[in-house]
């Protein structure tokens, strides 16, 4: 870490200036050379052309010079602003699951400004490394806000989030974070676009750059692999990704660094999926139904109870097919999940042909009640 004045003096001493020569070459006192260097004053704006000449620097790199040796004094304070960028990055991902994403918006954006202008402030520093562990998740973060909040058909907003945190990631070389970032992007591709190409493209290289740091994240995109390769009707491949997330998943340890996004019902979430496009809706069906049961994220569980009453009603079971889409409304009304919404007005669609039954026309009125207040 650069110590008190260190860059200003360092410069001053190479050009072989003492305090007080440097002083009376600039017209001030040697009093004013030391604030200069302890960070206690800034030159005057009329002494820096002066300044920058007498040490043979540019006006930009005597900026730098100022500002590296005012902001080495607050590095402590830096790291406890970053860390409170932190924690607030979190605390509004814990809540994400919970209210609605365009709550957050205003919040979230409020962190990524701040983070804007530390990083203005910031030389190369730990503070500035950690700085960009919090810009990557802020950014992922907000790329999963802006989404959620358009009902998945922002792609563009949500993209451009994902790609900052993409750089952010690999600037500082946080494989990590930069196959979350890849995966969540892989989401907009399978699930907005619905360009099962480019998904498993972002999935397979999410994959690749996990492998050799987490098998959580590598077993969550895997998953997601799977997903892709069933939406485009190759089994074979699909069940491949799926067994080869399965084991990923049970070589992870309590130390994997994404040990926080695994939960138990991933994988029969993200299997029922795969199941219900290959068309095995009996399968899909009863991993669909595990996964609700044990589902504690409550966004999740609306788009698990959607997919749920899918698979029931391609089997003919219209009673239990409106009690799933029931309960995935019960949830969508609260946290107006993108996702949730999207996989119940799908489910409506097929319900068409039911719709003068009693048990449907129930549905549809929250439906349109939903619609209303989209």
């Amino acid at each position: 870490m650069t110590t008190r004045g260190e860059n200003l003096a360092q410069r001053r001493v190479a050009m072989g200036h003492s305090q007080t020569t440097l002083a009376k070459a600039l017209g001030v006192t040697r009093q004013t050379v030391s604030r200069w260097e302890c960070g206690i004053l800034k030159p005057a704006a009329w002494t820096r052309p002066r300044l920058a000449r007498t040490l043979n620097v540019t006006l930009d790199q005597l900026e730098c010079l100022i500002t590296a040796a005012a902001i080495s004094e607050r590095q402590p304070e830096l790291l406890m602003t970053v860390d409170g960028l932190r924690q607030r990055t979190q605390q509004l991902d814990e809540q994400y699951d919970h209210v609605p994403s365009t709550s957050l918006l205003a919040q979230a954006g409020h962190v990524l400004a701040h983070i804007a202008v530390l990083r203005e402030q910031m030389p190369a520093s730990r503070a500035r490394r950690d700085l960009h562990v919090v810009e990557v998740e802020a950014e992922t973060l907000m790329g999963q806000l802006v989404w959620d909040a358009s009902q998945r058909r922002d792609h563009i907003s949500a993209r451009q989030h994902y790609d900052k945190a993409v750089a952010a990631a690999r600037e500082i070389g946080n494989a990590a974070l930069e196959g979350h970032a890849l995966l969540r992007k892989s989401y907009v591709a399978l699930y907005g676009e619905r360009d099962a190409r480019s998904g498993l493209e972002l999935t397979q290289l999410a994959a690749d750059t996990t492998s050799s740091v987490s098998d959580v994240l590598t077993g969550l995109a895997l998953l997601h692999t799977a997903e892709a390769h069933a939406m485009t009707g190759h089994q074979w491949d699909c069940e491949t990704a799926l067994s080869r997330a399965e084991a990923r998943f049970a070589a992870a340890t309590t130390h994997d660094v994404a040990g926080f996004l695994f939960s138990p019902s991933q994988f029969n979430r993200m299997a029922g999926s795969c199941y219900l496009h290959l068309g095995g809706h009996r399968r899909a069906q009863a991993l669909l139904e595990t996964a609700a049961s044990g589902m504690r994220k409550r966004k999740s569980r609306a788009i698990v109870l959607g997919n749920l009453s899918l698979a029931r009603l391609r089997q003919g079971e219209l009673a239990g097919a409106a009690d799933a889409l029931h309960e995935a409304i019960d949830v969508v009304e609260e946290t107006r999940g993108g996702g949730g919404l999207n996989v119940v007005f799908g489910v409506g669609r097929e319900l068409r042909p039911w719709r003068s039954e009693h048990i449907v026309d129930e549905v549809y009125d929250r439906m349109l009640s939903l619609m209303t207040t989209a």
